[in-house]
C-alpha cells in the first residue's frame, strides 16, 4: 500500500491498542460480530483500523473498534492499522481516497476499502464515484462482494475466482452452496457465463428456476466478452444483440472518466484533446 500523507501503515500488536474512552458506540450486534470474526479467521482483516500513538508502544483507537474486537476474538496477534499523525480527518480521508485511486487492488480489497471509507469517514457513494472516477453502480456492485461467504471471498482475494464469477455467485443466497459452486468453478474451469446459467437453474438443489421470459438472441460467449471489456475499461459494459444488429453500452462517471475510456479504446486520443 502506498504512503498516505499524515499517516503511515503498520502491523501492530493487538495488545498495544486500547479503545477510545469517548467512543459513543458501546453495543455491538452479536450476529454481525460473529460473522466478522469468522471472516477474519478465513481471510484476515482487509480493512485496517485507525489509531493514534499515545506512547512508545501504545496506541488509542480512532476508528474501527468493531474490527479491533473481532480481531481479538479471532485470536490474531497483530492487526493492520493506519497510525494517524494528524488530527485533520478530512486530509486523511482525501489521502486515502487518492491512495485507493492509485493502488492496484484486487476486487475484494477494493470493496473493503470502499466499505472503510463509507463507515469510518462518512463518505457517500457519490463522493467515492466522483473522486476515483468510477460510476456509482460500480461502487455498489463492488461492495456487494463483501456479502459473499468467507471461503468464496478468500478465493477472490487469491485471484482464483474472477470478479465476474464472484458477482454471479451473489445470486446464490446459501453460503454452503456458494462454496460448492466456487469449488466447481475452480475444478472444472467453468466460465462466467456457464456459472450464471448454473445459478439461474438452481444448481439442481431443488431451488425453483425463475419464470422463463422470452430471451433476446444471445451469441455464445457474449457475457464473457462484456466481462472482458468491462475489466479492460474498468467500468460496466453491456452488450445487447437484436435481430438485425447489436449494441454496446459503456458506463462512465463523468467527462474525465469518458476521456479515460476513449484513451483506452484509441490511444491516439490524448487526454488533453477536448471530447
Amino acid at each position: 500500500m502506498q504512503a498516505v500523507e499524515g499517516a503511515y501503515f503498520a502491523e501492530l500488536p493487538v495488545g498495544e491498542i486500547r479503545p477510545n474512552a469517548v467512543n459513543p458506540r458501546t453495543v455491538f450486534d452479536e450476529e454481525a460480530m460473529a460473522e466478522l470474526v469468522h471472516s477474519i479467521k478465513e481471510i484476515g482483516l482487509l480493512q485496517p483500523v485507525v489509531v493514534r500513538r499515545t506512547g512508545p508502544s501504545s496506541y488509542e483507537l480512532v476508528m474501527g473498534e468493531r474490527r479491533w474486537r473481532a480481531t481479538q476474538e479471532a485470536g490474531l496477534a497483530t492487526i493492520p492499522a493506519i497510525v494517524r499523525e494528524t488530527d485533520d480527518t478530512d486530509m486523511l480521508r482525501d489521502a486515502l481516497l487518492e491512495n485507493l485511486h492509485r493502488s492496484n487492488l484486487n476486487p475484494l480489497e477494493e470493496a473493503a476499502a470502499y466499505q472503510q471509507l463509507l463507515e469510518d469517514f462518512s463518505c457517500t457513494h457519490d463522493q467515492l464515484a466522483q473522486r476515483i472516477g468510477r460510476s456509482r453502480p460500480q461502487i455498489s456492485n463492488t461492495l456487494r462482494l463483501l456479502k459473499l461467504s468467507p471461503a468464496v471471498q478468500r478465493r477472490v482475494a487469491a485471484g482464483v475466482l474472477s470478479a465476474g464469477h464472484a458477482r454471479a455467485l451473489l445470486g446464490v443466497g446459501d453460503a454452503e452452496q456458494q462454496d460448492r459452486l466456487a469449488q466447481r468453478v475452480v475444478a472444472e474451469g467453468i466460465s462466467v457465463r456457464g456459472l450464471e446459467e448454473i445459478v439461474a437453474v438452481g444448481d439442481g438443489t431443488g431451488t425453483p428456476a425463475p419464470t422463463p421470459r422470452r430471451a433476446k438472441p444471445k451469441a455464445p460467449g457474449l457475457s464473457e466478452i462484456s466481462e472482458r471489456l468491462g475489466d479492460r475499461l474498468e467500468t460496466r459494459v453491456k452488450i445487447d444483440l437484436g435481430k438485425a444488429k447489436g449494441r454496446i453500452s459503456i458506463e462512465f462517471a463523468n467527462t474525465g472518466d469518458l476521456q479515460r475510456i476513449v484513451d483506452l479504446i484509441d490511444p491516439r486520443n490524448r487526454a488533453d484533446r477536448p471530447i
